[in-house]
């Protein structure tokens, strides 16, 4: 069983977040503050460490920065956990060696997958650094399934971040990155000869992004544009190009990745075509729902723009079904929140 170093002052939340970790099968040892972590984790040593920032005695920085700097403690996975949400935060805790950034309020879900993801990363790394003498990275000669890949472009990518509302890239443009999205949704779209913006996917955490105009001097063949903060691990077209021809397994994987992706693309395409109004607009609601991994009761905050974009309808069209799915219980909308109140009748609306 693996354990967990919870470090944080606020009793309730440090006995709350506990108390998840631990209905996950996870044994948990507690710290109030990053004086007593310190000398836990070094004492303890436990598989993952997840720290507050605002502390006293000693704060999270000062947390980590001890753990980094002794040969004991300096390879735990080490997650940030704080109400800090501005870049210049992050990036210094990233800068810092921190493994990943929670913010206060945080989902469950979010909790645990930033949990299950650095121990499987540990895990990794711990199998190269046993099969590899001074080897203190992932090599790509090593990558042999599309989940190492990932992990290749967490560990080597060039990390960039974009605000909501922010281009990522634009269509047309000179095209040398492939991306691996960390955190956050992502809009694809190109435009009409009209003038008017058409989303042709959505992208969330663990989504390549790019592969669209991965061949030599092709520009992207469309514009991506952050629909929430966004961070990003890119590879060089050319890097990737070079793990490709290395490693046979992960091409077939991609092939297998794109293949799928055309298959929900033709769906879409389907139901743009041949469906209703009202269920091209209900079906757009379940899939902003499951792509921003939204429970019903939680709200989703999208533009209307973005909505009948991915409908593929009017706007104005959109908003009165919105408005008639209100009237008969469907949803809620609070200003550009919208609550889905009953999945079951929404996935069946004609």
């Amino acid at each position: 069983m693996k354990t967990i170093l919870l470090i944080e002052d606020d009793k309730a939340l440090r006995e709350n977040t506990a108390e998840l970790l631990e209905l996950s099968g996870y044994t948990v040892i507690t710290a109030p503050n990053g004086k007593i972590g310190i000398e836990v984790a070094k004492k303890k040593l436990p598989n993952v460490i997840i720290c507050d920032i605002m502390m006293p005695v000693i704060d999270g920085y000062g947390v980590l920065e001890n753990l980094s700097s002794d040969e004991k403690t300096k390879q735990i996975p080490f997650i940030f956990l704080s109400a800090k949400t501005e870049h210049k935060e992050i990036r210094k805790g990233m800068d810092l060696g921190a493994d990943d950034y929670l913010t206060k309020p945080f989902e469950e879900s979010d909790l645990m997958s930033a949990v299950e993801s650095r121990l499987a990363k540990a895990e990794l790394l711990s199998r190269m650094l046993d099969n590899t003498s001074n080897n203190h990275g992932v090599s790509d000669d090593e990558l042999r399934t599309l989940n190492e890949l990932k992990n290749f472009f967490d560990d080597n990518g060039e990390i960039v971040n974009f605000e909501e509302s922010e281009t990522i890239y634009e269509e047309g443009s000179r095209s040398s990155m492939i991306y691996l999205i960390l955190k956050g949704l992502v809009k694809c779209y190109i435009m009409d000869a009209d003038g008017k913006e058409l989303i042709t996917s959505l992208h969330r955490a663990d989504d390549f992004l790019g592969f669209s105009s991965f061949l030599n001097n092709t520009p992207y063949q469309e514009s991506a544009t952050a629909i929430e903060p966004v961070a990003l691990a890119g590879i060089s077209k050319d890097s990737l190009k070079e793990i490709l021809k290395k490693n046979n397994n992960i091409s077939l994987e991609l092939m297998e990745l794109f293949t799928e992706n055309i298959s929900v693309f033709k769906a879409q395409l389907l139901q743009m075509a041949y469906s209703s109004v009202r269920k091209k607009t209900a079906q757009t609601l379940l899939q902003f729902a499951e792509i921003m991994n939204r429970n019903t009761e939680d709200p989703i905050k999208i533009s209307r723009n973005d909505l009948a974009s991915v409908a593929g309808i009017a706007t104005e069209s959109l908003i009165r079904t919105l408005s008639g799915f209100k009237k008969e219980g469907l949803i809620d909308i609070e200003g550009r929140n919208i609550h889905i109140k009953e999945l079951k009748a929404l996935r069946y609306v004609n």
